[in-house]
């Protein structure tokens, strides 16, 4: 077989225009009559609105709509849980969170009309750390609990074997707990978005999203989706362009270069609240975040906790490996329902286990939410259970590359999920890498293969 890409190099599609500076962002389109969105947020981490007034700011001269979550047809969004509230309502959970929109002719007009804004927030008791958020006598980050549920049990539950009878055979107990921290990035273009109500009735949204088929179905939901909830356009949109809930066919969502993502561009950062003031308005509304907000307010990568505990024998062979995560989410769940998944099924690593127990909790704290980032959920999993088997191969002085030949993953192992292998090149690929950096391998291991164990 002659294949056509796999070992050649390609032109990447829209290389020159970005290196020509000819690609066009969401933010480089203009269209006239635009306005300019701005955002009240929190400035405390957790607590209570007792009072919000937007009345001055509605008057003040070159202000076209102001929103707050009254406003919103349908105020609660999510990936998998539908938790996160467009605009905050009365409980504030993370500093930064949105309470009011403006839409106005310039950003000098917009910024001095959030001042107008008069809101009091009773400022309550935050918590930043899961393992404090933990504790029975903690602050409640969300009335349901700060741990979520999976299943009837607060953590994800992934297991096969016995993981007792592994460690009863064991020769010596390894045990590490490893912290991946926080993260952010700096894609060079922050979030927009450019909503244009069209003379047809429909609402075309100019977005950066990378995700636009996840949010399509949010989007939809928040604009009011439905008859059950289109009656909210008409006790609040006195001045919508529409006067009524949009159907499905009605949203025109545009995606394009993305200026930077890596997995920061999933969530609903700007979209639901420029589409909003385009609607409330009648007018195209624009919501470009500062970097200052880019940097404080997007989701970022979420802290993990991950304690490893594996028992040994003195010839390598790893007959037993318990895993604890703590999964800080911040203030919602965001995609933390799915990740714990993805995070449970592939922590233990690609080697044969035959006792394996993982259990996974994904703990609510008073920090911006968390997202897609960087192979969420995997990359800190696999950083841990890596320095794991290093570690493991120091105390029994083995060398790491005979360790993770002894464990390696075969044909027709299982994994922890007890999905039963059928096509596995783990030793062939080690023993290629070995070559490539000139690593000496043990003859027995040079010449093992991904062949079924014998039994």
């Amino acid at each position: 077989m002659t294949y056509k890409s796999v070992g050649e190099s390609k032109p990447r599609y829209n290389a020159l225009a970005h290196v020509t500076g000819e690609a066009r962002y969401v933010d480089d389109i203009f269209i006239p009559g635009t306005l300019t969105v701005k955002v009240l947020r929190s400035p405390v981490h957790k607590g209570i609105i007792r009072k919000l007034d937007i009345s001055k700011a509605e008057k003040m001269p070159g202000v076209y709509g102001v929103i707050v979550a009254a406003d919103v047809p349908c105020n609660t969004y999510g990936y998998l849980t539908l938790d996160q509230a467009v605009l905050a309502e009365k409980e504030i959970r993370y500093m930064g969170e949105p309470i009011a929109a403006v839409a106005a002719d310039t950003v000098e007009i917009a910024n001095e009309a959030l001042d107008l804004i008069e809101f009091d927030i009773e400022k309550q008791t935050p918590v930043f750390d899961p393992l404090e958020a933990m504790k029975p006598d903690a602050p409640k980050v969300r009335p349901e609990g700060n741990v979520l549920m999976v299943g009837g049990r607060p953590y994800r539950l992934v297991y096969n074997g016995d993981i007792e009878k592994g460690f009863a055979q064991a020769d010596e107990i390894v045990e590490n707990t490893f912290f991946f921290p926080s993260q952010e990035h700096a894609p060079i273009e922050p979030q927009v978005s450019l909503a244009v109500p069209e003379k047809d009735g429909r609402l075309t949204i100019h977005t950066v999203t990378q995700g636009m088929h996840f949010l399509l179905k949010q989007i939809q939901r928040i604009l009011g989706q439905g008859e059950d909830l289109s009656h909210r356009w008409s006790e609040r949109m006195q001045y919508s362009s529409r006067g009524g809930h949009l159907g499905w066919s009605d949203i025109k969502y545009v995606g394009g270069n993305v200026g930077g993502a890596f997995g920061g561009k999933t969530e609903l950062h700007a979209d639901a609240i420029a589409a909003l003031l385009a609607l409330k308005t009648g007018r195209p509304c624009k919501w470009r975040w500062t970097r200052e907000e880019e940097m404080l307010h997007s989701a970022r990568h979420s802290p993990w906790r991950i304690t490893f505990k594996d028992g040994v024998t003195k010839d390598g062979r790893i007959v037993a490996r318990q895993v604890f995560t703590l999964h800080d989410a911040g203030a919602y769940t965001g995609f933390s329902s799915y990740v714990v998944d993805k995070h449970a099924f592939y922590v233990a690593g690609p080697y044969h286990l035959p006792n394996v127990q993982v259990k996974c909790s994904v703990v609510y704290t008073n920090k911006a939410p968390t997202g897609a980032i960087r192979g969420f959920g995997v990359t800190p999993g696999t950083y841990a259970c890596e320095i794991q088997m290093n570690m493991i191969a120091e105390r029994l002085g083995m060398d790491p590359w005979d360790l993770r030949f002894v464990n390696a993953m075969r044909n027709g192992d299982q994994l922890a999920t007890r999905t039963r292998l059928e096509s596995v090149y783990l030793i062939e690929t080690m023993q290629k890498l070995a070559e490539v950096v000139n690593h000496p391998l043990n003859e027995k291991y040079a010449t093992l293969t991904s062949a079924p164990r014998e039994t």
